[in-house]
């Protein structure tokens, strides 16, 4: 395994960040397809045999029991000071909101319900989970500084915003002497490279961290078109939302992985990590079974040629945005957004 910065940051991560929206309680989430705890450890376990060293989950992953799966693991099998552990909160709910309940009063109770789950004194990343627009930006980012002044955080970080979303926040905080964004989770791999507009280039020239989800498309990116037949591929119907309308487009790219794969005698996964490590900091890497997380931890070693990633890339035409990135903001946010961190859906759509 390898290891780098994670941005402005002194926390040093694994080239892969092990994904746990696969763990949970299935009865307490939206997913039927998440592994119970048993599984769940023996895939932690073996991510830390491999080296991984950063571990992200949410407490909107199975109403917690991902957080709590995580840090009971992490507790028995690894040294608190040995690991990275990233967590992330949602926006206020309507019915916090009706109550008064503040910005940073949420973000409080967010972080203390997580670190409970967690079992832990504190998180290394804390994460704003998806832009709240019925909240001021500055609530939140006074929230979030209380957090690490607090030391329940070391950093934060962000997901599923736009670059200008980025930039404003981060230019608010340096004004006010809040803590900064170190890191960014948005949506990118090699079917969906839309980040490389303004994010990629943003995050470049302020040394903030990419660490994408959907790295592997939903695993369309490990397997030609029709294979797996995995519970996943059969109901997880937010990833056939992203991807089903380019899928021809798509499949010429993978079939392009499956060559490559072919020729040097590797899997699929191998080749598309390996050409995602090119570009980030530390994909974030779903793992539900054992050789999901052997085959990330491999592409660490994998070195693409320029002829090969060029060969990967030329197929690419624009995409248009889906799932959160595509609402952008909300003719009347408070109708539009469902927000939970229970057993409601986010927004009618899972966020990742």
């Amino acid at each position: 395994m390898k290891y780098t910065k994670l941005g402005n940051s002194d926390l040093m991560v694994s080239r892969i960040c092990m994904g746990c929206m696969g763990f949970g309680d299935a009865g307490r989430g939206q997913h039927s397809w998440t592994i119970d705890e048993e599984h769940s450890r023996e895939i932690i376990k073996r991510g830390l045999d491999l080296g991984v060293n950063f571990y992200d989950t949410a407490i909107a992953y199975q109403s917690g029991t991902s957080e709590q799966y995580v840090g009971r693991a992490l507790r028995d099998y690894a040294k608190r000071e040995d690991v990275v552990v990233a967590t992330k909160f949602l926006p206020r709910t309507p019915a916090e909101i009706e109550a008064g309940i503040t910005g940073q009063q949420h973000i409080e109770n967010m972080i203390n319900t997580s670190l409970k789950n967690l079992g832990m004194d504190y998180v290394d990343l804390y994460i704003y989970h998806m832009w709240d627009w019925n909240t001021p930006l500055y609530d939140i980012m006074e929230g979030l500084n209380r957090v690490v002044q607090a030391g329940k955080a070391r950093y934060i970080g962000i997901s599923n915003c736009f670059a200008w979303q980025l930039a404003k926040a981060n230019a608010l905080a340096e004004k006010e002497g809040f803590a900064k964004f170190v890191s960014i989770q948005g949506h990118y791999n090699l079917i969906f490279r839309e980040e490389e507009r303004e994010m990629v280039p943003y995050c470049e020239e302020e040394n903030i961290a990419l660490t994408p989800y959907s790295a592997l498309a939903a695993g369309r990116l490990s397997r030609l078109p029709g294979e797996g037949g995995t519970k996943r591929a059969q109901e997880d119907t937010y990833a056939k939302f992203k991807y089903d309308a380019t899928a021809e487009q798509d499949n010429m790219i993978i079939s392009r992985v499956a060559e490559l794969a072919e020729k040097y005698g590797v899997s699929m996964t191998e080749i598309s990590l390996a050409w995602l490590l090119t570009k980030v900091t530390s994909p974030v890497v779903g793992a539900t079974k054992l050789h999901h997380i052997e085959g990330a931890a491999k592409a660490t070693d994998l070195v693409l040629s320029d002829k090969d990633i060029s060969y990967l890339e030329e197929p690419y035409v624009p995409h248009p945005l889906a799932g959160v990135m595509a609402q952008n903001k909300p003719a009347n946010a408070k109708e539009k957004h469902v927000w939970s961190t229970g057993d409601q859906k986010i927004g009618g759509k899972e966020n990742e």
